[in-house]
């Protein structure tokens, strides 16, 4: 990622970005996901940005304007509106970047940032839940060492697709080195 992407708290000014960016990010799989599950997907990603919510949102700015955005939900906050059994650990949700600012970094920068805010708040580990369909970010994730942990999938009433759980462990992950989930590289 360039030295001129900051990455700060979200200012109530910064929301219609925030929004923009994610329902733009997330655009992609409307045609991978079954027409019933991207309608019950797009209701709930609408109600997560509309709502209040408990989560840190964390954008990533560059020139001025935002280019990436994340939510880093606390551990006892109930992150999928009761659709999941929470993980005991904080969660990341809805992580996006603006299409065009993709490659950069951005999208990884937002995730070490969650992690560090997690293990500054005393958290042993750091979760998010995901799809099949999003295989970037599941790249992404598995090459930032995050496991999974399919004890926390769940299914939606809606649609019938798999959320898959994937967890960090953030006692295994100092100074920016990752090792796997039992200390080694």
């Amino acid at each position: 990622m360039g030295s001129s992407v900051l990455l700060r708290d979200a200012a109530d000014e910064d929301s219609n970005a925030i929004r923009a960016i994610t329902l733009a990010a997330y655009a992609q799989y409307e045609k991978a996901m079954p027409e019933t599950v991207w309608a019950g997907f797009s209701r709930q990603l609408s109600a997560t940005l509309n709502g209040d919510t408990p989560a840190q949102r964390i954008v990533a700015e560059e020139a001025g304007s935002v280019v990436g955005s994340v939510y880093l939900y606390p551990a006892d906050a109930n992150a999928y509106a009761g659709a999941a059994a929470g993980m005991g650990c904080p969660e990341v949700r809805l992580l996006a970047v603006r299409p065009e600012m993709r490659g950069r970094g951005i999208a990884r920068a937002l995730m070490e940032e969650c992690a560090t805010r997690a293990r500054r708040a005393g958290a042993s580990a750091l979760g998010l839940h995901t799809t099949a369909v999003m295989r970037d970010a599941i790249r992404l994730y598995e090459r930032m060492r995050y496991v999974r942990v399919p004890e926390f999938d769940f299914t939606p009433p809606v649609g019938g697709v798999l959320v898959t759980a994937y967890r960090l462990d953030l006692q295994a992950t100092v100074d920016g080195s990752s090792t796997g989930p039992h200390g080694r590289p």
